[in-house]
């Protein structure tokens, strides 16, 4: 065959690099059916295990911690093991967590039970803890920098997706088989995709068999192509421990990681609790409330796809400075007027609405979050994506007590309010960050 033949051959060929990000949005879909199973279970675990709604907000509390604490220990290993070793690993942990959780209630009881319980939340964080960094590193890795803002959106709207799916299918299952076959079985899928990641994934396009030369110089040319233009600077990566704990501890990096725990107390509000709130504080039923409380995860993927594919244009129009804050400033003080329209509609339908289109303002801005901070970051995303979604997930440490608290007594004005406030200073600081300023 000749040279020319190749090359047209190659056209026809799926490009794998696309195969891969198939199997990352697959991941995050089935990560987020993994983390909200107990928020819809919850409400036929408290009756039968005989648990308080502030237990269940410290079970949900174990899984943050576990997920922030690993954030940036994960990037890291991330970096040091590669990205397919780490996810396998940990998509095999998740699923001994996940598993374990339904079966534990038929062998302990009491305060033994709760503590183990809080043990699988807390392993299930940790597992997961690696995702978002990691795939931050891989998209580094088999992307041109004019998709990663993109490429993240995507990825967010794969946790929305399995966000959006799991009400419904836990609540009917729920009524049909019981809390504990529900957990059970919606687990056992995983086993499939892990074992799939773990057979086709790789860590960079030069190690996976099915990459042709050709798709090999669409990644490094569309690289080029984006840092002449001006919208993604180059950066080396870190040459040496020292040299990355001052880019991690960088102006941009920080700004990034305050902004993005602004923006996380509306998303954990959003994202954990609307289900309960639409039970407990607008009367629909538990089978009502599981296919209405679909819809704000699922105008969050939306959200999250479109916000991607937006903020990549901005760049591409007015350079990353300005194209990385355009989203974010218009993005979350809409989600902040939303978050109080919601709680002040006498409608219950109306409050729906509001929380739908209010989710996926939060959400539009993931692309900007993750894009800038693999900008910044470069060869250690996997480390800059550590600590940003560390902040993040602060917001969950600090908000959920507080969000279970005041929801427990019935104050979830106040809650909304404090959500509205957040996401205003959010979009604040992103007035100072500047990635163009690369690793200063």
């Amino acid at each position: 065959m000749t040279t020319a033949a190749v090359e047209t051959a190659a056209v026809a060929v799926p490009r794998i690099r696309w195969r891969m990000a198939g199997l990352l949005f697959s991941l995050s879909f089935l990560a987020y059916m993994q983390q909200k199973t107990l928020t819809i279970a919850a409400l036929k675990i408290m009756p039968d295990l005989r648990l308080s709604q502030g237990e269940i907000g410290w079970l949900e509390q174990a899984f943050i911690v576990g997920y922030a604490a690993f954030q940036l220990p994960g990037g890291l290993i991330g970096q040091r093991l590669g990205g397919r070793l780490t996810l396998a690993l940990g998509g095999l942990v998740a699923i001994t967590a996940m598993l374990a959780f339904p079966l534990l209630p038929l062998l302990l009881r009491g305060g033994v039970l709760f503590a183990a319980l809080f043990g699988t939340q807390l392993l299930l964080g940790a597992a997961q803890g690696a995702l978002n960094p990691v795939m931050a590193g891989l998209f580094e890795a088999w992307f041109p920098p004019q998709r990663w803002a993109l490429l993240q959106g995507l990825m967010t709207m794969g946790l929305e997706l399995g966000a959006a799916a799991t009400p419904p299918l836990i609540a009917t299952l729920m009524e049909s088989l019981g809390w504990q076959r529900a957990l059970f079985f919606t687990s056992l899928p995983a086993i499939a995709l892990v074992a799939a990641w773990a057979r086709y994934a790789r860590n960079s396009p030069a190690e996976h068999p099915g990459v042709t030369a050709r798709e090999l110089r669409e990644i490094a040319g569309g690289e080029s192509r984006h840092a002449a233009a001006g919208t993604a600077p180059a950066q080396p990566a870190a040459d040496g421990a020292g040299s990355r704990w001052r880019l991690l501890a960088s102006r941009n990096v920080l700004l990034l990681t305050f902004s993005y725990l602004g923006m996380n107390y509306a998303f954990y509000l959003l994202g954990n609790w609307v289900f309960l709130y639409l039970v407990q504080e607008r009367g629909f039923s538990a089978l009502e409330s599981g296919w209405l409380a679909a819809a704000p995860p699922l105008a969050a993927a939306f959200g999250a796809g479109l916000g991607g594919y937006l903020t990549d244009l901005a760049c591409r129009r007015l350079g990353a400075r300005r194209g990385f804050r355009l989203v974010p400033l218009l993005a979350l003080p809409t989600a902040g007027a939303l978050l109080l329209i919601a709680v002040d509609a006498a409608n219950a339908y109306l409050a729906v609405i509001a929380l739908s289109v209010c989710f996926g303002c939060v959400e539009l801005t993931e692309g900007a979050f993750w894009g800038a901070a693999m900008t910044v970051g470069r060869r250690d995303s996997m480390a800059v994506g550590g600590v940003l979604n560390t902040g993040g997930n602060l917001a969950g440490i600090i908000g959920v007590p507080v969000i279970a608290y005041l929801s427990g007594a019935h104050h979830w004005r106040a809650a909304f309010l404090i959500g509205a406030a957040s996401a205003v200073a959010s979009a604040l600081l992103w007035l100072a960050v500047d990635v163009e300023r690369g690793r200063r």
